[in-house]
């Protein structure tokens, strides 16, 4: 009985913890609180994970009012596996961030951030465990606007810009993604997914639904940065706080995705979207083609590294969108094991950006020259995060598009198969000009000084580099799961 109220416990134990960090205002209170709830919502998420694995999907009415009236919270495989992600990347980086979030925001707003970043992981979580569509829109509401506020604490002040700018652009995708919501209920009366997935093929020849589903489409491509939708994200990223930075890469774009496949797969799974309905397929997979390789391309001309893996994040997410373009089993566990896979690299990789930012006080590829010597481990962990964005074997980058070219070659798509080798192989260009700034050129005479992070940065940071690793070697636990999860989002489409 304890176990089956652990999908609400999770979403409201950050919750409730956002406004006692208000409370104590003293920035080491308000952390420890932070660390404790965000591990504590680690632990909760494995064990759902671990009960959804063994005995299928978690249902909860909320007030024992039942679907279509009441609110109904689901949690199946992938939404599972997204929520052990949200939690792991969200209690790790609370054990890294305090040294970090010391240098980079005022002391008198250090309490403000622990509470937002509660907030926003309350929204993350909410959105992967929630069977309404509505109900969605609230929680994906909470973590968007905690994260204007977390962007906007930058030191910098074109943070506040790019916070204006996120603004703008998720207010637009909020709205977009809320008229679709509101057209699906005026033709079908309930806001449950289940519901939605059950009526939808009598009412999918409607031009209501065919604007609904467009709406929807492009009001969460907003969310996710999907090219050439994507232009809050490079600002967003460069000028937030270290830990921010770190965050919400590894955490919202993916949810964003995760919301995208459960609309694809789930509302309108019945109906086979993707197939039946021209052009879509098509759409979807041009625009991540392109955004594979117009922000690869443009990633190579950074100087701010940050910025730079701003673009390659919006580079791997046209990865997950292909994935999700084919349509096939091997292309969606391509799509939720990349999903996984990217969170760890790319978080592991902005948490140096951090700790590289705390000793030196810069991130451009000036910064980095000689800096492999100065703090070996934390370039090391470098190093790994970027082969893992190549997709070098034995990292987790390798397995993800093994699977997509996989499914390519399945779908006899040879050419895609060779634009995704390709695509890695830009990868390549931008990363090694770190590598080569670090490893194979001196250090400027007038450089500051640096010493290795802090033993409370380095081991998280070893953590996510370490993870990149050991699920490269072995992705059996990880490509079960997401298999199984492609499994049974496209048995609605067999179906």
């Amino acid at each position: 009985m304890i176990v089956g109220n652990f999908p609400i416990l999770a979403v409201i134990t950050p919750l409730m913890a956002a406004p006692i960090a208000v409370l104590l205002r003293r920035p080491g209170a308000a952390w420890l609180l932070a660390l404790v709830v965000t591990w504590a919502t680690f632990t909760l998420s494995l064990v759902l994970l671990g009960q959804v694995l063994e005995s299928g999907p978690i249902y909860l009415r909320i007030g024992g009012w039942d679907a279509p009236w009441g609110i109904e919270y689901r949690l199946d495989r992938v939404g599972g596996l997204v929520m052990v992600i949200v939690s792991a990347i969200g209690s790790v980086i609370m054990t890294y961030s305090r040294a970090s979030v010391e240098k980079e925001i005022p002391k008198d707003r250090i309490y403000l951030f622990y509470a937002m970043y509660l907030l926003c992981l309350t929204g993350l979580l909410g959105i992967t465990i929630t069977g309404d569509v509505f109900n969605l829109f609230v929680f994906l509401e909470i973590s968007s606007l905690s994260s204007y506020v977390l962007i906007a604490l930058g030191s910098n002040r074109r943070a506040l810009t790019a916070a204006y700018r996120y603004l703008i652009m998720g207010t637009i995708g909020a709205t977009f993604y809320i008229i679709g919501v509101g057209l699906m209920y005026m033709q079908t009366g309930t806001l449950n997914m289940s519901d939605l997935a059950t009526l939808m093929p009598t009412v999918i020849d409607s031009r209501v639904i065919h604007a609904a589903l467009a709406f929807l489409t492009v009001g969460i491509s907003l969310k996710l940065a999907l090219f050439p939708l994507h232009m809050w994200l490079p600002n967003a990223y460069t000028f937030a706080p270290s830990t921010v930075s770190a965050f919400l890469a590894g955490t919202a774009t993916k949810v964003a995705v995760y919301v995208l496949i459960r609309i694809v797969f789930t509302v309108f799974g019945g109906v086979v979207i993707l197939k039946n309905i021209p052009g879509v397929q098509e759409i979807l997979m041009t625009l991540a083609i392109a955004g594979i390789f117009v922000a690869s391309a443009i990633a190579v001309f950074q100087d701010n590294i940050k910025r730079m893996l701003a673009y390659s994040s919006v580079a791997q997410i046209g990865y997950i969108i292909l994935g999700i373009s084919f349509a096939s089993t091997t292309g969606l566990t391509g799509s939720i094991i990349h999903l996984f896979n990217h969170a760890l690299m790319k978080t592991a990789l902005f948490m140096v950006m951090g700790a590289i930012s705390l000793r030196i006080g810069g991130v451009t590829i000036t910064d980095m020259r000689g800096l492999g010597r100065r703090m070996p481990w934390t370039m090391a962990a470098f190093v790994v995060g970027g082969l893992s964005l190549i997709g070098i074997p034995l990292t987790v980058g390798f397995v993800s598009k093994w699977y997509l070219i996989k499914a390519a070659i399945e779908q006899d798509m040879l050419l895609i198969a060779g634009l995704i080798v390709l695509g890695s192989l830009n990868a390549v260009a931008y990363v090694w000009r770190i590598i080569e700034a670090a490893y194979f050129q001196e250090a400027p005479k007038n450089a500051a000084v640096a010493k290795e992070a802090p033993l409370s940065m380095l081991l998280p940071i070893w953590v996510m580099a370490g993870a990149s690793i050991y699920f490269g070697i072995n992705a059996t636990w990880t490509l079960n799961i997401a298999t199984d999860a492609a499994e049974a989002l496209m048995s609605g489409i067999i179906q």
